[in-house]
C-alpha cells in the first residue's frame, strides 16, 4: 500500500459500519448500532446467525448508546433534540419495531439509573422534572410506561441503587468542594453520612455499586492514597477494604460477578489498558481473552447465565474488533470490525512518550507520525497539538480518528495528558487547580518544545487544535502564546471563563463549588478569571483561527464563540466561524462532522502545508 494514499474523510469520520454489540439477557440475540438510510440505528439478529433486522427508526441524530431491556423484548436508548442534552428514554419492541417515549417531558433530562437482568418488568430512571438541579428517581413499568417516583432527591448526585433497584447511596457536594458519601439501609431508612471525601479526592473517588447482599458499597477512592483504588466500604461500620491499587495509575474499569457484584477483574489505564484477575474463577478466562487479540481489551456485556461475554479490542492503527467469548470452551468468535474500510489503508501506530515539565512534573502523551516517516532520521514535520477536552479526562492509546487523520495528512499529531488530566492520581489532577491558561497551558507548550528538541517537529509549523477544554486551549494558544503556534482550531471552546461558569446547565449547579475551586469564582474573583480568558487578550492574536460551535450546546453556550468572533471581526483579525444550528457540544450528525473536518483540513493545509482531500 502506498504511504501517501489519502484516507477519505468519510472513512474516518462518517458513520461506522457496525459498533457496540450487546447480547440479550437470555443469550439468544445480538444487537448492535449500524446505519440505516444514513442514520445510526439498532439492528438485531439471532446470536447464532440469521438475517439482521433494523429495529429502531431514528431519522435524525441517530442512536449512539443503547441497552437491552431486562425482559429480553426491547431496546432502551437515549435521545436528545439537536444536541441540547435533555435526554429522553425510548423503548423499542424488538419484534414489532414499535417505539415508546418513556419520559415524554420537554426540557427535562432523563438518566438511566438502574437495570437488573433479574428484574424484568421495570427499570430505574432519574428525572430533573421537579427541580432542574436534581434528578429524582422513578421506577418505570416497562409494560405500561407508568412512572412511579420512589425518591425525592435530598440533594445528592451520583445516585447508586442496590440489586432491588432501591437508591441507597449518593454524594452530597459541599461548598468547600468536598463530598460526603451518604447512604441509607433501605427505601424507608434515614439518610446517614458515611464517608467524608476531601476536596482533593473529589475527582478520584466515586461509588460504583452495592454488593448483592446490600451491606457493602464498591467504590473507587483515593482517600488516604494518591491514586484511585478499588475498595469495599462496609455501610454498617464504615470500614474500608482495598481490593486493587496501583501506585501510579487510577482504577479505570472493573468486571463484576453478576449476582454478588464481587469484583472479578480490574483494569488500569497505564500507557495501554492492563487487566488483572482478582478472583481465581476468571484467571483462565482473562488468559484466553488476552490471547484472542493483541488490542486493548474492553468487556462490553454478557448474558444472564454468564456463559457468553461480548468483548472489544481497540487498535491504534486499525478499527475496533468485536467478539463473543464462550466461557464453556474459552474460545472467541469474531463478530465484526467497526470500520473495515480502514483496512484498505496504511495507518500509523500511536507511540507513548513522556516529558518533564518546566516545574518538574512528569507529563505523558502519545505521538502519531505520518505513515512511512522516520522520526529519527527524517525531516522535521509540521505538527498539530491535539488537546483533549474535560479537562478532567485523558487521552488513551487506541484508534483515534483525529490522530490518524492528522498523520495521514502529513502532520505529527501530539496528544498530551497535561496536569489536570485524570488517570494519574489525585496529585496530578489537583496540580491543575486554578491553572487554566497558566501551568496547564505551560505543559502543552513544554510538550511542543520536547518534540521540537527531539528533532521531530518544525517549530515554525505547529498548530493547536481541540474541542471543549481543548478548544479553550486552542484559544489560549492564539492569545497567550501566539509565538508558539502557526494557527489554531477551536471547537466549542469557552472564551470567557466568567460567562462559562455563570451559564452552566442547572443540573451542574450542585457541583459548582468544584468549578469555583478548580477554575475560579466569577462572583468573588472576576479579575482573576478575566486574566485567564482568551477574550481578554484578543489584541495579542497574530495567527489565524478557525472556530466551530453547536448552537444548542448546553455546556459551552453559543455566546462563548460569538463573543470572541465579534472581537475578531472588530479588530479585523483573520478567522473563520462555523455555526451548526442542529448540534450541541460536538457534532453528532455525520454530514456536520464531514463539513467541519473538510473546513479544518483545508485550514490546516493552508497554514501548515499538509495535504487535503479535494
Amino acid at each position: 500500500m502506498p504511504d501517501h494514499e489519502l484516507v477519505p474523510r468519510s472513512v474516518l469520520f462518517g458513520n461506522p459500519e457496525r459498533v457496540a454489540p450487546k447480547i440479550s439477557p437470555d443469550g439468544t440475540r445480538l444487537a448492535w448500532i449500524a446505519p440505516h438510510e444514513g442514520v445510526l440505528n439498532v439492528w438485531v439478529q439471532p446470536l447464532g446467525g440469521g438475517e439482521p433486522r433494523v429495529v429502531t427508526s431514528d431519522t435524525d441524530r441517530g442512536v449512539r448508546t443503547f441497552v437491552w431491556s431486562p425482559d429480553d423484548a426491547g431496546i432502551l436508548h437515549l435521545q436528545d433534540t439537536d444536541g441540547d442534552e435533555n435526554w429522553r428514554v425510548f423503548l423499542t419492541d424488538v419484534d414489532t419495531g414499535h417505539t415508546r417515549d418513556l419520559t415524554p417531558y420537554p426540557q427535562v433530562q432523563a438518566q438511566m439509573l438502574g437495570i437488573d437482568m433479574d428484574i424484568p418488568d421495570r427499570i430505574l430512571v432519574g428525572l430533573n422534572r421537579d427541580d432542574p438541579q436534581l434528578h429524582d428517581a422513578y421506577l418505570v413499568d416497562l409494560a405500561t410506561g407508568k412512572l412511579d417516583k420512589v425518591l425525592d432527591n435530598p440533594g445528592l448526585i451520583g445516585l447508586t441503587n442496590d440489586s432491588e433497584l432501591v437508591v441507597r447511596a449518593g454524594v452530597a457536594p459541599h461548598q468547600d468542594g468536598s463530598l460526603v458519601l451518604t447512604v441509607r439501609s433501605g427505601e424507608d431508612g434515614p439518610w446517614q453520612e458515611l464517608l467524608h471525601i476531601p476536596y482533593e479526592d473529589a475527582l478520584t473517588s466515586q461509588p460504583i455499586t452495592f454488593a448483592g447482599d446490600g451491606h457493602r458499597l464498591l467504590m473507587t477512592s483515593s482517600v488516604g492514597a494518591n491514586t484511585s483504588r478499588l475498595v469495599w466500604l462496609d455501610t454498617d461500620t464504615g470500614e474500608t477494604e482495598v481490593i486493587a491499587a496501583d501506585p501510579g495509575y487510577d482504577v479505570t474499569d472493573v468486571w463484576l460477578q453478576r449476582r454478588t457484584r464481587r469484583p472479578l477483574m480490574v483494569a488500569f489505564q497505564r500507557e495501554r489498558v492492563e487487566w488483572q484477575a482478582l478472583d481465581p474463577s476468571v484467571e483462565d478466562d482473562l488468559a484466553a481473552l488476552q490471547a484472542l487479540d493483541p488490542g486493548d481489551l474492553s468487556l462490553l456485556g454478557r448474558d444472564r447465565a454468564d456463559r457468553v461475554w461480548v468483548v472489544a479490542y481497540d487498535h491504534a492503527d486499525g478499527p475496533s474488533r468485536f467478539y463473543t467469548y464462550h466461557r464453556d470452551t474459552r474460545t472467541g468468535e469474531f463478530l465484526f470490525a467497526s470500520r473495515p474500510d480502514l483496512d484498505a489503508y496504511r495507518l500509523a501506530p500511536m507511540e507513548p512518550f513522556s516529558f518533564t515539565t518546566r516545574d518538574g512534573l512528569t507529563g505523558h502523551g502519545y505521538l502519531t507520525f505520518p505513515p512511512g516517516s522516520d522520526p529519527d532520521s527524517g525531516p522535521r514535520l509540521p505538527a498539530v497539538l491535539d488537546v483533549h477536552g474535560g479537562p478532567w479526562g485523558r487521552d488513551v492509546w487506541g484508534f483515534d480518528a483525529e490522530a490518524q487523520w492528522l498523520a495521514n495528512r502529513g502532520y505529527l499529531c501530539v496528544q498530551v495528558n497535561y496536569r489536570g488530566s485524570t488517570g494519574y492520581g489525585k496529585e496530578f489532577v489537583n496540580a491543575g487547580d486554578r491553572e487554566w491558561g497558566a501551568r496547564m497551558h505551560d505543559d502543552l507548550v513544554d510538550a511542543v518544545r520536547w518534540v521540537v528538541d527531539a528533532g521531530f517537529a518544525d517549530p515554525a509549523e505547529v498548530g493547536i487544535y481541540g474541542g471543549s477544554y481543548g478548544g479553550y486551549a486552542a484559544l489560549v494558544g492564539a492569545t497567550f502564546t501566539p509565538e508558539v503556534f502557526r494557527c489554531a482550531v477551536d471547537v466549542v471552546g469557552p472564551s470567557n471563563l466568567s460567562t462559562l461558569i455563570k451559564s452552566v446547565p442547572p443540573y451542574w449547579e450542585p457541583m459548582i463549588a468544584q468549578f469555583h475551586h478548580r477554575v475560579g469564582n466569577p462572583d468573588t474573583e472576576p479579575d482573576f478569571l478575566w486574566s485567564r480568558s482568551p477574550l481578554s487578550r484578543v489584541d495579542d492574536i497574530r495567527i489565524p483561527l478557525l472556530i466551530a460551535q453547536g448552537a444548542n450546546d448546553p455546556r459551552v453556550k453559543q455566546a462563548e464563540s460569538e463573543q470572541i468572533v465579534a472581537a475578531l471581526q472588530a479588530k479585523e483579525i483573520p478567522h473563520e466561524y462555523l455555526l451548526f444550528p442542529d448540534e450541541g457540544h460536538g457534532f453528532a450528525k455525520p454530514e456536520n462532522r464531514l463539513r467541519f473536518y473538510a473546513a479544518a483540513e483545508r485550514f490546516l493545509a493552508e497554514h501548515l502545508g499538509g495535504r487535503a482531500e479535494p
